[in-house]
């Protein structure tokens, strides 16, 4: 255990820090994270949109959902370049890029969406079905950009203003794009849409395995066991994690993992790893540093926001990290038993993406279902017995730790 937590720490997590610190990486995160207010907003609507099936006289909250989540696909087109040309210290050609992408994103959805007669706002390729789209469009035009940063038409020392320089030297990277887009989608008649959408869906298939599941999950808990932010993970896991609620709350299937089954109705209380527990446990801790600490971090679990524990006690301490990853290997296959295989509580159908509303409150607004409550309570017995007897361990190392502290100042 001890080489492979050597392993870990002076060879793999530097890996990791490397590529969460990759420019390209840092900005498809930016970009999706800027789009969480218009999603946040989405799962508002949408849980109101219940109200439509009990009180048909209200206006259809479906309209605003399609105008916020439902343009979530426009808007990371658009950021992804804008922020990279921010990154690469090109802020001149953030507005451009941004704009470019934009159009290379709506060439390359306009078959789809005429295919399917339904261009209006609330198309699926605007919203979450086509963010794979919206992020290959979006790294295209920036990676276009990023080779005509420094290029320019005139001298140094031409008399032409700035701004107007400015409009004929992007002229030359926007048509590179453009035309590109034009050519492949129009003149061949490349499906470049469901080709993108082809090569990613696997991805969504073996996620909506109960060892997909799990393995996502496991993923997660051992990257933010030695401290690596699980957002690194953002551009591969929400787009397949968006697509899959979209898919339910059409009707055209029956997803399990999403984000409201994982941050709202069964899995991660307290936070990533399911710490709730754990930190309940600290509380009444014998020793007196885990005790405080536990208290310190109780108003954060209870938004689900566990940074101060994990950093505080699970990060590289072996007897913590240990039982984190088994969180991630043994609940999800447990919730994956009693909803798909067993149909004893029901699976969330709406979008709910605010992840920090209390457990249970979340579980109920998610569901309205009190077999829901009993497996949430079940999954929480479960992860408290996951974590004891490594609880219970690490008092005690801490509280000999503290009774070794006290004899020299004893003495």
């Amino acid at each position: 255990m001890n080489k492979f937590i050597e392993w870990l720490e002076n060879s793999f997590s530097p890996r990791m820090s490397k590529i969460n610190n990759n420019v390209w990486i840092v900005t498809l995160k930016d970009s999706i994270m800027q789009t969480l207010p218009f999603i946040f907003l989405g799962s508002v609507f949408a849980m109101l949109a219940i109200l439509n099936d009990y009180l048909p006289w209200l206006p259809s909250f479906w309209t605003p959902f399609g105008w916020t989540m439902g343009m979530v696909s426009l808007f990371i087109s658009f950021l992804i370049p804008f922020n990279l040309m921010e990154k690469k210290r090109l802020r001149k050609q953030r507005i451009i890029a941004g704009l470019s992408s934009l159009s290379l994103f709506l060439i390359i959805i306009s078959p789809q969406v005429i295919a399917d007669g339904a261009p209006g706002f609330g198309h699926a390729a605007l919203g979450a079905g086509g963010m794979f789209v919206a992020i290959v469009a979006g790294l295209f035009s920036g990676w276009v950009m990023s080779l005509f940063g420094k290029f320019t038409f005139f001298k140094e020392e031409s008399v032409i203003p700035d701004f107007v320089r400015a409009w004929f030297d992007a002229m030359l990277p926007v048509a590179v794009v453009i035309v590109t887009g034009w050519i492949v989608v129009d003149l061949l008649h490349f499906d470049l849409y469901n080709v993108v959408l082809a090569i990613f869906s696997p991805l969504g298939g073996v996620l909506e395995t109960p060892w997909g599941f799990a393995l996502m999950m496991f993923v997660w808990c051992f990257l933010y066991s030695m401290g690596i932010s699980t957002w690194v993970l953002t551009p591969v896991t929400s787009p397949v994690l968006l697509a899959a609620m979209q898919a339910n709350m059409d009707g055209t299937a029956v997803n399990l993992v999403t984000n409201a089954t994982v941050f709202s109705t069964y899995l991660w209380f307290g936070g990533i790893g399911a710490t709730m527990p754990l930190v309940f446990m600290m509380m009444r801790s014998k020793a007196a540093k885990v005790k405080a600490l536990g208290r310190a971090c109780l108003p954060p679990t209870i938004f689900n926001i566990n940074e101060p524990v994990v950093f505080g006690a699970i990060a590289w301490n072996p007897t913590l990290m240990i039982p984190m990853w088994l969180q991630g290997i043994i609940l999800p296959l447990v919730i994956w038993l009693f909803t798909k295989v067993i149909p004893f509580a029901p699976i969330p159908m709406y979008q709910f993406e605010m992840w920090y509303a209390p457990f249970p409150i979340s579980t109920w607004l998610t569901t309205g279902s009190v077999l829901a409550l009993v497996l949430m309570a079940g999954i929480f017995a479960l992860s408290a017995a996951i974590w004891y007897p490594f609880f219970k361990s690490y008092e005690k190392q801490s509280i000999e730790a503290e009774a070794a502290d006290a004899v020299p100042a004893a003495a």
